[in-house]
């Protein structure tokens, strides 16, 4: 049956999403906190125009982010869980790296014409400057997902950790709130490794070794119980994709796991999940080859790699983790 309100709902979803991210980078849902504020208290708080800020706390509160009662805003239940920066659930850090991508997701058609990406971002030829901004907006993200990574896995056998293409290095300190006794290492890019010790002690984890590599070339020097490759398969050719997960399998002592994870995975018929098949088209506008590959291309790589046991499961981010360990 055709749904004449396909179309209407899939733009309605556009404004609401950018009133979501201008609510986090004027920092609304955290300066709130757990109590209420007028449009004019929010407003000198965060030194915007209160009757122009109330126009976007309005919108908030119709999408069920903010409560409002008697020109009172406050958080909703959503908000106050994950988007207050207090929070140890806190899911709106990432919302400077949102600004660059959902720019880039403007350029598709333009992408399509030039036969190349119209955003291009090339890691390799990235600046110290530009190097360091890119890689304080992935901080918060990679400080939660370390997070959410040490609920997923028993780290109480795990004496060291690699972090593979991990820019700032950040998912290793979430990792290590669980259990900081593992000995980490942050493998990079050269423009990437030359920043990140900056990044890691304003987290206080000026103790993470930060090692200059490229894992499409060669495994690290050393050897280690656990190797995270976090958003790092999905923004390369597929040469490179399978070369970064043998080389990542020589980075492990017999019997450790490996744990790849990303929102740039699809299902073997390409039709879902939905933040996979999207991030494809932002990969377009982004990378000369990076893709979202399929779940059979990364067991097929993952099994050449020596892996076994290999799982596929979701994890709170929306994203996907496969998880295996080496053959002993």
């Amino acid at each position: 049956m055709v749904d004449p309100d396909r179309i209407d709902r899939l733009i309605a979803a556009v404004p609401a999403a950018l009133a979501l991210r201008a609510g986090l980078d004027l920092g609304i849902f955290t300066r709130l906190g757990g109590g209420a504020a007028t449009a004019d208290s929010l407003g000198a708080a965060l030194e915007v125009e209160p009757d122009r800020l109330s126009r976007l706390l309005y919108a908030l509160a119709s999408i069920g982010l903010l409560e409002v009662r008697d020109g009172r805003f406050r958080n909703g239940a959503e908000a106050s869980a994950f988007l207050d920066a207090s929070k140890p659930a806190y899911r709106g850090g990432d919302h400077a790296l949102l600004r660059e991508l959902w720019a880039a997701d403007l350029l598709t058609a333009e992408s399509l014409r030039r036969n190349q990406p119209a955003a291009l971002h090339d890691f390799s030829e990235a600046g110290p400057e530009a190097a360091a901004a890119f890689g304080r907006r992935l901080a918060p993200g990679g400080l939660i997902f370390g997070r959410n990574l040490a609920e997923e896995i028993d780290l109480s056998a795990i004496g060291s950790v690699i972090d593979i293409g991990g820019g700032p290095g950040t998912i290793l300190v979430g990792l290590r709130e669980r259990r900081p006794q593992i000995v980490a290492t942050l493998m990079e890019l050269p423009t990437v490794a030359a920043v990140a010790p900056a990044i890691l002690s304003e987290y206080g984890a000026g103790d993470v070794v930060v090692e200059e590599g490229d894992i499409t070339v060669a495994p690290s020097v050393g050897r280690h119980d656990l190797a995270i490759l976090k958003a790092v398969v999905q923004v390369l050719p597929p040469d490179q994709a399978r070369s970064a997960i043998l080389n990542a399998a020589r980075c492990l002592t017999p019997g450790g796991e490996i744990a790849i994870a990303g929102s740039g995975v699809i299902d073997d018929d390409r039709l879902g999940p939905p933040e996979g098949v999207f991030l494809n088209l932002t990969f377009l506008n982004l990378y000369r080859h990076g893709e979202s590959y399929t779940e059979g291309q990364y067991r097929a790589w993952m099994t050449e790699a020596g892996f076994r046991g290999i799982t596929r499961s979701r994890m709170k981010d929306g994203g996907t983790l496969f998880r295996a360990r080496l053959a002993g």
